[in-house]
Order: structure tokens, then C-alpha cells, then sequence
């Protein structure tokens, strides 16, 4: 027995908590996490209260006095009530089997596609567009559950091409993906239709979609962003002022207007005067707080996090067997990458506004939780252990 041990290192006679021979979940959630894409996520959600906790007074000023009801930090105190929540979900899906992950995301992807078939019906509607449902009091966006859920749905379905290419698997994925576009574009959002949209195009791409087939696509959604323009004034308006700088620019200028007085350094916490004038600082436009507050170094240092999961995700990726864990695992990569390049693009006008949050750093109910499911998912599809990945043992585990 003692040879045994010796044998293999991270076995241990004791197994004591946290030690390599401990098989409870926890132990096993410990020895097999990434750590350092643990240590990323970690360090979003922490400048993300610090960034609410900068945009809560300018939020609370604008939103129908709310600073005058609740206080001026009323949103940070929401926001950090998001976190007690999110963080719980974050890890006990983070401790999922890969195969109950996958169950758990069908599931997902099924309940939260019923939820958005209901929101023309029974949706509530907020800036001229309806997206959200209210249950028992919280109002929840189905679209932003449903993202990283279907993300997984179409790696399973995309993954059975490896075994079996004559299945027509791509094909039922991407009516699903119409399916939902259909119904985003309705509410309007076509923010959200085009990220979906685009991961959906990787994922594909990696499966093995010819590339006559890609060019079709890419005609097809060209083609349609040009009848959004000449059919939907909500569009044709956004693009228009991005392109030519006319009309109602205000939300553009304001946001330029905090990185221009917050230089590289900042003007230091809680000292920004722009970003009072700033339309919705706590959740669109809350990296120009940041810009204003903390300086462009922040804001790289922010982008650089962002940067870095995705990286580190499709490093470990390089040398995945198992095709539904490579295409689940960069698909939620991207979006969560993608998702962030386009809030942040936007607030520097290199986008047209979107409407979309800032990964982990927004303030929001229904984007935080969605968030750390989603990041609960890629933990635990990309969970391996150096030690144990020659093991029966972990085989054992990854099969469920």
C-alpha cells in the first residue's frame, strides 16, 4: 500500500480536506479547477463593485431620484447583492460533471427558449424594447440565460458530427439559431442577434463547415444587416450617427468626454464630474466611468483580463480530445470575449451603441447571474488535473 502511494504522489493515506486523496466534491473541484482563470474571474468581479461603486452616485442622481429614496449608493448595494448570489451558481456549476453540465444546458437551453418565446406576450418593455419577464417580483431577461446555454447546445449537437457526419446536426443548430434571432430581432435587439449569431458561426467553423457554406452565410447576414437598415429606423438611426456623426450624438460625446478628463491616471476615485451627465453609467457606459475615474491604464488593465481569459481558454483547448469540450468551451470563450469587445468598443466609438453590459463589471441582475453561469459552465468543462489526467479515476469523473 505504501508503495502505492508513493507510486502516485497525489494520493494520500489521510486524505485530508483539500489534499490530492480527497474525493469529496469539494476536493476534487479544488485539486481539478483552473485556478488561474479562477484568479481572472476574481479580479473582474472585484473592479467591477469597485467600478459600480464609482457610477452608483451618477446613476442614482439620474434614474428618477433614486439617490434621494435609496441613498447614493443604492446601486453598489444591489450590485453586491448580485455577487452574494451569482458566486454560489458560479461554483456549484463550476463543480458539474461534464456530463451533467451538458444536461443542465439542454435543460437551460429549452426553459430559457420557452421564456423568450413568452416575452412578446407577457414581456415587460423598457427603453422602446421588451426583453424582460417579471417573476415574483425580479425581472428577468431570458435572452442573456439563454446565450451561454445554447452555446453548449450547439456544441453537443455540433460535437456528433465527429462520430456520425451523416447527421444533421449543423443543420438543426442553425434552425434553432434562426429561431432565436427571429424572436431577439422582434424585441428589438439586435445587439444581442449578432453575438449569438457570430458564435454560433464559430462553432460551426471548428466543426467543419465548408467554407462555400460560410460564404453563403456571410452574404445572408450581410444582406439582412442592409434590409434592418432600410426597413427598422431604430437601426438605420444608430448607424447613421455612427457613420456620419449627425443627429443625436449625446450618448457618444458624454462618454468621449470621460476619457478625455480622465487621461491616463484618472481624476481619482469618486472626484468625476462627467460621468453625472453620462446616460446609464452604471451598466452600458460604465468603463467611461472608469475612464474618467481611474485613467486609460485602468481600462487597458480591464481589457487586458478580458483578454487573458480568452487566451488562456483557447490555450488549454490546443490539445482537447474531446470535440463537445473544445466547442463548448471556446464558443463560451468568444461570447464572453466578444460581449465585452463590443461594450467596450462602444464606449469609444469604434461601435454603434449596442445596449449591451460589460461582462462582471455592469451592474444588473439578470447579466451577473447569466455571467456566472455561463463562467460556471467554461470552469467546469475546462476542470483537468496534470496529476490525475492519465487516471481511470478522472475519466470517471469527466463521464459523469
Amino acid at each position: 500500500m505504501t508503495d502505492t502511494i508513493r507510486a502516485r504522489p497525489w494520493v494520500s493515506a489521510t486524505s485530508a480536506p483539500f489534499s490530492r486523496g480527497d474525493k469529496s466534491w469539494l476536493g476534487r473541484w479544488f485539486w481539478t479547477i483552473d485556478k488561474l482563470l479562477l484568479t481572472f474571474v476574481f479580479a473582474l468581479i472585484g473592479c467591477g463593485i469597485i467600478a459600480v461603486a464609482a457610477a452608483s452616485p451618477a446613476a442614482a442622481q439620474r434614474l428618477s431620484g433614486a439617490a434621494f429614496k435609496y441613498g447614493d449608493l443604492y446601486f453598489l448595494k444591489r450590485q453586491v447583492f448580485w455577487v452574494a448570489i451569482g458566486l454560489p451558481v458560479m461554483f456549484g456549476v463550476s463543480m458539474l460533471p461534464v456530463s451533467w453540465a451538458k444536461r443542465a444546458a439542454l435543460i437551460g437551453t429549452a426553459v430559457f427558449l420557452a421564456a423568450l418565446i413568452l416575452v412578446p406576450s407577457f414581456g415587460a418593455a423598457k427603453n422602446g424594447a421588451e426583453r424582460w419577464l417579471s417573476i415574483a417580483g425580479f425581472e428577468v431577461q431570458p435572452s442573456e440565460f439563454l446565450k451561454p446555454m445554447f452555446v453548449v447546445t450547439t456544441a453537443w449537437l455540433l460535437a456528433l458530427r465527429f462520430e456520425d457526419r451523416s447527421l444533421p446536426t449543423m443543420q438543426l443548430s442553425f434552425g434553432v439559431l434562426v429561431l432565436i434571432a427571429f424572436l431577439l430581432v422582434k424585441q428589438p435587439d439586435f445587439g444581442q442577434t449578432a453575438l449569438i449569431m457570430t458564435v454560433w458561426l464559430v462553432q460551426a467553423v471548428l466543426a467543419g463547415m465548408s467554407l462555400w457554406m460560410l460564404g453563403i452565410l456571410a452574404g445572408i447576414a450581410t444582406l439582412g444587416l442592409g434590409l434592418a437598415y432600410l426597413t427598422v429606423d431604430h437601426v438605420s438611426q444608430r448607424i447613421d450617427k455612427f457613420l456620419t456623426g449627425g443627429g443625436d450624438t449625446y450618448q457618444i460625446d458624454k462618454a468621449l468626454d470621460c476619457f478625455r478628463a480622465g487621461g491616463l491616471f484618472g481624476v481619482g476615485p469618486g472626484e468625476g464630474q462627467m460621468k453625472f451627465r453620462l446616460p446609464e453609467p452604471h451598466t452600458d457606459y460604465i468603463f467611461s466611468v472608469i475612464g474618467e475615474e481611474f485613467g486609460m491604464i485602468a481600462c487597458l488593465v480591464i481589457a487586458g483580463l478580458y483578454i487573458a481569459i480568452v487566451v488562456r481558454v483557447f490555450l488549454m483547448m490546443l490539445d482537447e480530445d474531446d470535440p463537445f469540450i473544445m466547442l463548448a468551451s471556446v464558443g463560451l470563450a468568444t461570447q464572453f470575449g466578444l460581449q465585452a469587445t463590443i461594450n467596450m468598443a462602444v464606449n469609444i466609438k469604434l461601435l454603434p451603441s449596442k445596449g449591451m453590459t460589460l461582462p462582471f463589471i455592469s451592474h444588473g441582475g439578470s447579466s451577473f447571474l447569466a455571467l456566472c453561469l455561463g463562467m460556471g459552465l467554461l470552469l467546469s468543462l475546462t476542470r483537468r488535473n496534470p496529476f490525475l489526467k492519465a487516471s481511470p479515476y478522472v475519466e470517471r469523473w469527466r463521464a459523469g
